[in-house]
């Protein structure tokens, strides 16, 4: 979908085109022909040259555009310009080529699968058409990407190869809710920290199962490496915060350790 710039932009345009047809036959609205010498006027305007809008080259407009120009204008008793304004397309926005049943077809697959490709989707909307006659006909490939793509039906990789409960959850949020990114220009301008508890559990020298904790530290820069501690806590009831503020003791000291040594 274009955005609020592109929209603006093209409003602009829009306007710039009205205001140049208004300039055209503005002054056959001021003083009006006399009978007879309307054909004469506009044949003199069409032999003249204009400025174009947009592109400012010399332009000239014929005697049949310039004479619907000014019928359309002269019936507008309110707003002459904005009525030569473009019109927009009643199908504006729309494929006649998608049907309804097309299109809560491709949203069906999509919403069960968003991770195909959307040549994926439509050799499968081919074979959906087989059984399901209100499908056909099957619109192109090229009228499918378009749709897609209109629509914000872009592939998403999966989080995760696994299906569980925390994934469904992480994905549901980054579909649901924004997500941004950070960027910086130098190295150790921003840092991240994040913790994770892992999914197994480790068999210690003292016969003991412990789950590991990975502590990692990542520089938000171009070319700098990514530091990882992983500790598990001696007791059963170690405190977290205890383990947490030793990974990142540990992650630091290996963090700097790794500046150094590309300096």
């Amino acid at each position: 979908m274009p955005d609020s710039r592109s929209r603006q932009g093209h409003q602009r345009v829009h306007e710039q085109w009205a205001h140049l047809r208004f300039a055209v036959v503005g002054w056959l609205l001021a003083a009006p022909p006399e009978k007879g010498e309307l054909r004469a006027a506009i044949t003199d305007l069409a032999q003249r040259t204009w400025q174009h809008p947009t592109t400012g080259e010399p332009v000239r407009f014929g005697f049949s555009t310039i004479e619907r120009w000014y019928y359309r204008a002269v019936a507008e008793r309110t707003d002459p310009v904005g009525v030569l304004r473009r019109k927009v397309r009643c199908n504006a926005g729309q494929q006649h080529t998608v049907s309804d049943a097309v299109r809560r077809a491709v949203l069906a697959q999509y919403a069960a699968h968003k991770g195909w490709s959307v040549q994926l989707h439509h050799d499968n909307l081919v074979a959906l058409a087989e059984t399901q006659p209100d499908l056909k006909p099957v619109p192109s490939y090229p009228t499918l990407r378009r749709f897609m793509r209109a629509n914000g039906l872009d592939k998403r990789r999966r989080l995760t190869p696994r299906t569980t409960r925390g994934a469904e959850q992480a994905e549901a949020r980054i579909a649901d809710r924004e997500i941004r990114s950070y960027e910086s220009e130098y190295v150790n301008a921003l840092w991240h920290w994040d913790c994770h508890h892992c999914s197994r559990k480790v068999l210690t020298a003292r016969g003991e199962w412990v789950t590991p904790i990975l502590f990692g530290v990542l520089t938000i820069a171009r070319g700098s490496p990514v530091t990882c501690s992983g500790i598990w806590p001696r007791r059963r009831r170690s405190s977290h915060t205890a383990c947490r503020r030793h990974s990142r003791s540990a992650a630091c000291r290996a963090r700097r350790s790794a500046t150094t040594a590309q300096r």
